[in-house]
């Protein structure tokens, strides 16, 4: 009798500890992006072709606090099989949101033009399901949304870890976004680990020199890139929304 109640008692401190919510930590994130697919079948992806791998793989880090995200990049799987040109991007980006004020504010580099994208966060229509799954330890529970009028994710959150964040800007859910595909970008992202801890800080990124809005942002790469392609080339076309999207997200 003793060692039954021993055993209960044992058992639902496991699960009072194992219930405690998270408010602080890191998470490392799996990103995986198919390069060829992305680049599709445009005269600028024909050209680069054979000098491109399918796949680039990197590994970034989720700093969260205080209502507070900031993600940044960490490191590459294999950087010697990247040409600097589809580095840049990644190593320069960073993201850093505010929920409690509802801003965000991001670095981005586009071809060597490097520049930051300020905006109130946008609000993304969430449909829950009851499909779950083990991400990096937690339960995650599923859900589809829609970002830049048409292009779909599927994402696995878990509400253990209580701000309602995720990778790049992507956001809304009740809890962490632990897991995410994006189909029509062909990436996507896993954490790999999560380190709750007491010390982790975010940093907002300062100023930067040139500052957009998303609707300047836009306005600036298709000014960039205009006479780089055909723009009655249905696959350049593509190229360059899909681009676009990428430096948004």
């Amino acid at each position: 009798m003793k060692k039954s109640i021993a055993f209960l008692f044992l058992l639902g401190l496991f699960i009072q500890t194992k219930a405690q919510f998270i408010e602080r930590g890191e998470i490392e994130f799996e990103v995986k992006t198919n390069i060829k697919k992305t680049m599709g079948n445009s005269a600028w992806g024909e050209m680069m072709q054979d000098k491109l791998p399918n796949f680039k793989t990197s590994y970034y880090t989720l700093k969260f606090e205080n209502n507070k995200s900031q993600y940044i990049f960490n490191r590459w799987e294999n950087k010697e099989s990247l040409n600097e040109m589809f580095r840049s991007s990644d190593e320069k980006s960073e993201w850093y949101t505010d929920y409690n004020t509802g801003n965000y504010i991001m670095n981005k580099d586009v071809f060597g033009s490097s520049f930051q994208i300020k905006d109130s966060i946008y609000k993304i229509d969430w449909k829950l399901s009851n499909e779950n799954r083990i991400i990096a330890g937690y339960n995650c529970r599923k859900a589809v949304g829609k970002i830049l009028d048409s292009v779909y994710v599927f994402a696995f959150y878990t509400d253990e870890i209580t701000i309602p964040g995720g990778p790049c800007t992507i956001h809304g859910l009740p809890g962490m976004i632990l897991g995410m595909t994006i189909p029509r970008l062909y990436c996507s992202w896993i954490a790999t680990k999560v380190t709750p801890s007491d010390k982790t800080t975010t940093t907002p990124l300062t100023e930067g020199k040139v500052v957009f809005n998303p609707a300047k942002a836009k306005e600036t790469i298709i000014e960039k890139t205009k006479g780089w392609m055909d723009n009655s080339d249905p696959e350049s076309y593509k190229w360059l929304t899909m681009m676009i999207w990428n430096v948004l997200l």
